[in-house]
């Protein structure tokens, strides 16, 4: 057992996105849910609903645009900056761990896939400082 585990351990990453997204649908659902109830009632006593109420029913039961929604506008994350800061150090730590394996105490059969996790992060490095650069931003 203690090898399988050792074997694909990578494997609870994706199972944990899985189970965040199911989570995630379940909650939407459950909002919309209460939503049509809530205009139900409204209905019964012959009242006009929110427009603010309405608005949630349009947005599909899967909708990942409120946790992507930020200064930036919905579907894109708010903070470019961030995420230039959270690559640009994710590749300077992986190219520094392909370049001095010993000191990590990593074998040195790591450098090449080391190498290629450092240029990727640094490329979204570069994208996100790109895309912060030429973001506007609002000034309310």
């Amino acid at each position: 057992m203690e090898d399988l585990f050792r074997s694909y351990w990578w494997l609870l990453f994706p199972m944990a996105w899985f189970v965040f997204g199911g989570f995630s649908s379940w909650l939407n659902y459950r909002k919309q849910r209460e939503t049509l109830k809530l205009l139900k009632t409204y209905a019964d006593k012959g009242q006009e609903p929110p427009e603010a109420l309405l608005r949630v029913l349009n947005q599909s039961v899967d909708s990942d645009s409120q946790a992507w929604a930020g200064a930036s506008g919905p579907g894109r994350p708010a903070n470019y900056w961030s995420l230039f800061g959270l690559f640009a150090v994710l590749a300077g730590g992986f190219g520094i761990a392909a370049y001095m394996p010993e000191t990590f105490g990593v074998d040195i059969g790591v450098r090449f896939p080391f190498t290629v996790v450092a240029l990727t992060m640094g490329a979204v490095a570069v994208w996100a400082l790109i895309s912060a650069m030429m973001t506007r931003r609002d000034r309310s």
